[in-house]
């Protein structure tokens, strides 16, 4: 029996005890600033593997200067990143195998079916927040390395498995193992792609617009200028850039989608009495980058944008929206096509599933373009999980998927890292 024949068969025997690591880490909520239980659980399952661990709470005072940082989180005590390492015989490439512990909050638990960290399992999905963002991919990852460990099989290259925090907030817990010095010849996360492999990612950034009016009393409104009318002036030319932007990407990995680098409006407050014309609107969004895009580029445009906005209107020439960048901030990542790590995964993918995967360009931004550009490290997203369902209720994921994604990526983890025969 081959190396792929005995993966194949292991994780076939370990599809109980992969699904119950699957289910225990969906019940455990870690949202945001309660990541600690589920990193519990993950902690104990490397120590069973026996690999090397490297257990520790990010500082903010050593990240904050550095400008990929973007958190409004004050503390990540009693939170810590985990990172543990399977040691290679030496000679071959190293690989990073990044997953994510922090969910994004359930929402309204009356618009869930079961309680949204049951772990919930039917007709071969297993359902709970995080079970496609991205537990279900960290339990792929786990899985593929427990499999090459108790075979025996001998990787040259290390492999560096990471479950960081703060993803969904811009990404401090990668940065923070960036700068801790975890760096590869290569990585790999494994978002919910559908499958898919992601070599670019669209990095996105969140804005705040000010846009002053003159208040009134309502009777009289023609006294004040209503500064959510002013808002929507702003808001039209933030479209026309939408379109202008989306227009310039000919990249063949959009072409299945509609608007690859969005200006999505998010968040409108404006206003405080129904009688009284509003003297403030503030407009909160995302603005979409593409992989080969500079932050700063994306970040001008639009403020020029917003001088274009002030000139259409005599109002705002004289009172000029202001634009503030805050929050969330994902790097863009880009990859060639024909890099190997791309080539390793592809030829993986196929031997599986007998089927050449789909190649497309990542609707999202993800902790990839902090290993890249920060790390130098070359990243393909790729994982299990259906993309629309993250973040929406009743979040699922196949189990035939999480344990497919082991198979693939343990695959590739012997022809990247290479093995001892």
């Amino acid at each position: 029996m081959n190396a792929h024949a005995k993966i194949k068969y292991w994780l076939e025997e370990n599809r109980q005890r992969g699904t119950r690591l699957l289910q225990q880490l969906v019940q455990e909520g870690s949202i945001r600033g309660n990541e600690s239980s589920a990193q519990a659980v993950i902690i104990e399952k490397c120590r069973k593997l026996g690999l090397s661990l490297d257990i520790w709470e990010i500082g903010k005072d050593q990240l904050i200067k550095h400008p990929a940082f973007c958190s409004d989180r004050k503390d990540f005590s009693g939170n810590p990143n985990v990172v543990a390492t399977l040691k290679g015989t030496g000679g071959g490439k190293s690989l990073i195998l990044n997953g994510h512990i922090d969910v994004v909050p359930e929402g309204d638990r009356n618009d869930w079916d079961h309680d949204p960290f049951s772990g919930r399992i039917e007709d071969g999905k297993l359902f709970g927040r995080g079970s496609t963002d991205m537990k279900g991919g960290t339990v792929s990852l786990l899985l593929a390395m427990e499999a090459i460990i108790m075979l025996g099989i001998k990787l040259k290259g290390d492999v560096i498995f990471q479950s960081v925090i703060e993803e969904e907030s811009g990404g401090a817990g990668t940065l923070a193992a960036v700068l801790r010095g975890y760096t590869a010849d290569g990585a790999i996360i494994p978002e919910p792609t559908n499958m898919k492999l992601f070599p670019k990612q669209q990095g996105s950034m969140w804005f705040r617009i000010t846009v002053k009016g003159r208040s009134a009393h309502g009777g009289t409104r023609y006294e004040g200028v209503n500064a959510i009318e002013k808002a929507m002036i702003v808001m039209t030319k933030l479209q026309e850039l939408e379109k202008l932007r989306n227009l310039r990407i000919e990249d063949p990995l959009y072409s299945k989608i509609p608007i690859p680098i969005p200006i999505n409006i998010g968040k409108i407050n404006s206003g405080e009495w129904p009688s009284s014309v509003p003297d403030i609107a503030v407009i909160e969004g995302r603005m979409g980058v593409a992989p080969d895009e500079e932050m700063k580029s994306a970040e001008k445009e639009l403020e020029q944008c917003l001088k274009e906005a002030a000139q259409s209107d005599n109002w705002l020439k004289k009172n000029p929206p202001q634009a503030e960048w805050f929050g969330g901030r994902w790097l863009p990542g880009d990859l060639e096509q024909d890099h190997p790590l791309m080539t390793v995964l592809s030829e993986s993918f196929e031997a599986v599933k007998g089927k050449q995967p789909a190649v497309e360009a990542s609707p999202w931004g993800t902790d990839g373009g902090i290993l890249s550009k920060v790390g130098n490290t070359p990243v393909v997203v790729f994982g299990p999980g259906v993309t629309e369902a993250a973040h929406d209720v009743n979040e699922y994921i196949s189990l035939q998927e999480v344990f497919d994604a082991a198979e693939i990526i343990a695959l590739a983890m012997m022809e990247w890292c290479g093995i001892n025969q």
